[in-house]
């Protein structure tokens, strides 16, 4: 549209619903490193009502929706799914928030409290809920990925600013970083009407250039251990990874799922179940759009010592290095794959979000090409990313004891 905003629509016909998705291109990696938690403090401030509209929620729900949101470290999503002849209404919610939050020192003392609270029940008081901060601060030295989506520092939200919220939002919320995408039960001209109709008047905003720091190539080992009050030792291990457009996104992908996808996957099968040292182990990574991490943590069975745990996750490690995957096993996971991709496409809902995700990538139809990339993957390139990635001088290592 002439003020930037990107509006992607997808006629299925076969459902009577539609979902109006908006995604914004920021999240927690776009925040300033004295004040962080800012994009997740929005995903609830979005929700406290707007300039024209002083309850989201009532509106929606006597329309028949539902709606949600979630902050990553790239980017914020905000969705509702009503049924489709009430989709006027969505339109007319989501244009409010974008054209102006109802800030006040009252809403935002609200939800200032709820974040601190959710800070302190998850990241503070719960058992391992420290893990992802220490470690990130441990793996990432420079990039803005070494803190966590609800903040780095319970202070920043507690200490954040009417005058902050305002510059933030300004900053990130407006038409130029957002992509509008209406799936279901909707014909493309009606979209177009109500997408000029609700968004049009609203000012483009200053593109958002992101211009941050890039991570150091890792040279050396980094380890640190913690004491926690908590029933079982926990070893984390983490791999600084391709990003998602890199081609090497997909063999690192798929090496997660041979390692730790499920309970046939090496792991679990070595680990766990034939020499029982750990209790559960996972190996995964964050699918992040800047280089990222590929991570196994586990919980120790007790008695067992983090030396002959770490010890015994080395050897399978060495063993994935020097070996590599059979034909087989690397199939079984492209098969995983492909029927993860099938069912997430049965949903609308996940259609719709999909399709903002690969707008925000640079190409909706990537959407359409992802498939592929993984079924070109072959046992060579499994190989070679595994080296390269789990090349000891690559790792980072938490142990993390229970008191």
């Amino acid at each position: 549209m002439e003020n930037g905003l990107r509006v992607l629509v997808h006629e299925d016909h076969s459902t009577p619903m539609a979902v109006v998705n908006i995604m914004y291109d920021a999240g927690a990696r776009d925040e300033n490193p004295q004040q962080t938690g800012f994009a997740h403090l929005f995903e609830h401030l979005m929700f406290g009502g707007s300039i024209n509209i002083p309850d989201y929620d009532e509106p929606l729900q006597r329309a028949g929706g539902e709606n949600n949101a979630y902050t990553t470290n790239d980017l914020t999503n905000y969705y509702c799914q009503l049924p489709a002849e009430n989709i006027e209404t969505a339109f007319w919610l989501e244009s409010d928030r974008m054209l102006s939050l109802a800030f006040s020192e009252k809403s935002l003392a609200v939800q200032r409290k709820v974040v601190c609270e959710e800070f302190k029940e998850h990241y503070i008081n719960k058992p391992y809920g420290d893990v992802w901060h220490k470690m990130r601060e441990l793996a990432y030295t420079t990039h803005p990925y070494r803190w966590m989506t609800i903040g780095k520092e319970l202070s920043h939200v507690e200490n954040a600013r009417i005058e902050d919220v305002k510059d933030f939002f300004f900053k990130h919320y407006r038409p130029v970083n957002a992509i509008l995408v209406v799936a279901g039960h909707v014909k493309t001209d009606e979209i177009r009407k109500l997408a000029e109709k609700w968004f049009g008047d609203i000012p483009p905003g200053t593109r958002y250039e992101r211009n941050l720091p890039a991570e150091p190539v890792q040279t050396a080992p980094r380890f640190a251990e913690t004491y926690a009050d908590v029933p079982l030792d926990a070893l984390i291990r983490t791999w600084h990874m391709p990003g998602r457009l890199d081609k090497g996104y997909y063999p690192a992908d798929l090496i997660t799922e041979i390692l730790g996808g499920g309970g046939s996957s090496r792991l679990f099968q070595s680990l766990v179940k034939e020499k029982k040292l750990f209790s559960n182990l996972d190996c995964y990574h964050f699918g992040t759009i800047d280089p990222g991490l590929v991570a196994i943590d586990g919980k120790l069975v007790k008695g067992v010592s983090m030396e002959e745990a770490a010890q015994a996750l080395d050897e399978e490690i060495v063993k994935i290095r020097q070996s590599g995957v059979t034909e087989t096993e690397l199939q079984k996971v492209k098969n995983k794959t492909e029927s993860i991709i099938a069912f997430e496409d049965m949903s609308v809902m996940s259609r719709a979000g999909s399709l903002a995700l690969y707008e925000l990538l640079g190409d909706a139809q990537l959407m359409n090409t992802e498939l592929e990339k993984y079924q070109l993957v072959t046992t060579a390139d499994i190989l070679e990313s595994s080296n390269i990635i789990f090349d000891e001088n690559n790792s980072n290592t938490l142990y993390y004891h229970a008191k």
